[in-house]
């Protein structure tokens, strides 16, 4: 089962045990945080979108920790004119751990779908083999583009040495 949530003005595919980074939340480490912005929640092929949020779904997810993203280098530059700057960024966000996707009252996950996991991949029988077709040997033809050819050099006609 995934969810799509919205949270810090992004929008997120999440399923249970995924770990993601989002936009810094004010939470501690080893809280729990509720997301009822859930825009999409799908189980295979049964998928419910809200219009725009869908109705009585949350997702729960614990904080892992706070930290801050990669360094990206923001660089002004104005040819001619010595003019240079060079300038750091990282930005703060929280690393959460999805616990549990609640669905709304009329959603279920399809039962045969679970059962079919639990059992375990299906294994299925490779499909015959047709049998090339039977080409005849005859003489072998270089298939190319054609070539032109060139008019025999005249008399008098030089190529200039």
């Amino acid at each position: 089962m995934f969810a799509v949530i919205r949270t810090g003005g992004k929008q997120y595919k999440v399923a249970k045990d995924d770990v993601i980074a989002v936009e810094k939340l004010a939470a501690e480490p080893g809280s729990t945080v509720e997301f009822d912005e859930v825009l999409m929640l799908g189980n295979g092929a049964d998928v419910a979108t809200g219009a725009p949020l869908v109705a009585g779904a949350a997702v729960s997810a614990t904080v892992v920790e706070q930290s801050r993203a990669a360094k990206i280098i923001v660089f002004k530059k104005k040819r001619r004119h010595n003019y240079r700057r060079k300038k750091g960024h990282r930005q703060y966000q929280t690393v959460l751990h999805i616990d549990e996707i609640r669905a709304a009252a009329g959603f279920a996950p399809p039962v045969e779908e679970e059962r079919a996991l639990a059992a375990g991949p299906a294994v299925e029988e490779e499909p015959p083999v047709a049998e090339a077709p039977v080409v005849e040997e005859g003489p072998i033809v270089a298939a190319g583009p054609p070539t032109e050819e060139r008019p025999a050099a005249e008399e008098g006609f030089s190529n200039g040495s």
